[in-house]
């Protein structure tokens, strides 16, 4: 097949570029706005979790199918849809009268973007015609992607205090908009090779499972703190959640194209991989949530003082995923992934010691911003590194379901981290107690993530690239 001109890479690139930025902008830009939201809708704890876990779970519930779709009808269609969903459903928010509807808009706006993401994948993977070129190009869509969690936060907390919260689901309809004009003018006979896949089948037995399972534990979490955690509500949702987990690793094990491919598990780099990568992003997330409203209800910081407040935590972001592929040719994904965790560990344990449980005279502002820099470029350094060695586990031809693996596994941690971490806030005297037992809980988890990840052996593509940069700098 003939290859694609730099024109059209470029117009790929940029147009999907857009798109993911904007879904990572709405993973933490809308944090700073939850203590305002809450006052203004009058939500408690478990609604603003809602408000967060409406988006990231039906995000995560339904990428494998988004993933599936793209492969069956295109990506390009299937991507314009996707952003079309995600700019109606933005505007919905922006004009949510209630916070049942902003929550309905967040669900939609989960669907976009697990309608969007793969497909945005497949229409790069698709123009780049050798593994170098689809390299480059996955950086600069993964930094773009970083830069906007980096600048969420700050770019939210100034937003809400020149228009107010509904601004920042606004500014995603112009931008989104500017998506899909850039997207429509890419010539369909351009992604030939995009859509040069075997189209799997839709698992909707599956797809129902899966979404059950998520929404249930996530709806048991939430209402816990009050009802009880022996409740009958709770126990009911945490059993049914049980079995249609169970129900879907049933399904999936018949299938003869699953969503969740098992065998993959089967392998400990790719195991080790989504389980490092889920932990981070319960922890990551959780810590987003909770520092939010510590940050504004408990310490009395305006939004765009919150959102300076969450630098140390976000600025490093773009420098660990510049520096994660170099690291890992250096030490080796195994000892940067163990490592990094390690990392994680210690800046969850700074800042808990930090935190002040009951009031905010007692909070050490400079510990606690010197802790904060250290989970961020933990998270940052782990996401590309074990993404790189999972791709490196798994048959070319299966990488975009791995993929999608990997991805929903990423959501889905962040959708649990909100839910748990908000279930403690909601259980505590204080803010900040509650705050304190996340950040001691995360701690614990990322030392498990570390033990996980130096025990798989990390023997796929990332530890070749460690000894061909060994023996590259022996040989200089």
């Amino acid at each position: 097949m003939q290859a694609t001109t730099p024109d059209v890479r470029r117009r790929v690139l940029w147009a999907t570029s857009i798109s993911y930025v904007v879904v990572i902008l709405d993973t933490s830009i809308v944090n700073v706005a939850l203590e305002r939201i809450g006052a203004n809708l009058a939500g408690g704890v478990a609604g603003l979790q809602w408000v967060v876990n409406a988006y990231t779970l039906t995000f995560a519930s339904l990428l494998l199918s988004g993933g599936t779709l793209g492969d069956r009808l295109g990506a390009r269609p299937v991507y314009i849809a996707g952003l079309a969903v995600f700019t109606a459903a933005s505007a919905w928010c922006g004009a949510a009268p209630g916070l049942a509807s902003l929550t309905f808009g967040r669900v939609l706006q989960g669907v976009g973007a697990a309608l969007l993401v793969p497909a945005s994948m497949a229409l790069i993977h698709g123009v780049c015609a050798n593994a170098r070129e689809r390299a480059a190009a996955f950086g600069v869509w993964a930094g773009l992607g970083g830069v906007a969690m980096a600048a969420g936060p700050l770019l939210g907390g100034v937003l809400i205090g020149v228009a107010g919260w509904r601004s920042l689901f606004w500014l995603n309809v112009p931008v989104c908009l500017a998506g899909i004009a850039m997207a429509g003018r890419i010539a369909p006979q351009a992604l030939r090779r995009a859509l040069a896949v075997a189209p799997r089948r839709f698992d909707l037995a599956g797809q129902i499972c899966a979404v059950a399972a998520l929404a249930l534990v996530n709806a048991s979490i939430i209402a816990a703190p009050a009802r009880g955690w022996l409740a009958m509500p709770v126990v009911a949702g945490l059993a049914a959640a049980c079995l249609a987990g169970t129900g879907f690793i049933a399904l999936e094990a018949r299938r003869e194209q699953p969503m969740l491919p098992l065998a993959f598990f089967r392998e400990p780099v790719f195991t080790a991989a989504v389980v490092v990568s889920m932990i981070s992003a319960f922890t990551f997330y959780g810590l987003l949530f909770g520092l939010s409203l510590y940050f504004q209800q408990q310490c009395g910081y305006s939004p765009a003082h919150a959102g300076l407040a969450f630098l140390p935590l976000t600025v490093v972001v773009p420098l660990g995923s510049l520096l994660s592929r170099r690291a890992a040719a250096w030490l080796g994904a195994r000892a940067l992934v163990a490592g990094a965790c390690g990392l994680a560990a210690l800046g969850y344990l700074g800042a808990a010691l930090s935190v002040a449980p009951l009031d905010a005279t007692s909070m050490h502002d400079g510990a606690l911003m010197g802790a904060l820099p250290l989970i961020g470029l933990a998270a940052s350094l782990i996401t590309p590194a074990a993404t790189a060695a999972l791709m490196a586990s798994v048959d070319a031809e299966r990488s975009g379901v791995a993929a999608g693996v990997l991805n929903t596994a990423r959501q889905t941690g962040a959708a649990l981290g909100v839910a748990v971490a908000g279930a403690w806030l909601a259980g505590r005297a204080s803010i900040g107690a509650g705050l304190r037992f996340d950040l001691l809980l995360a701690a614990g988890l990322s030392v498990f993530a570390a033990g996980i990840g130096w025990s798989a052996g990390w023997r796929a593509g990332s530890h070749d690239a460690h000894l061909n940069y060994r023996a590259a700098k022996k040989n200089a």
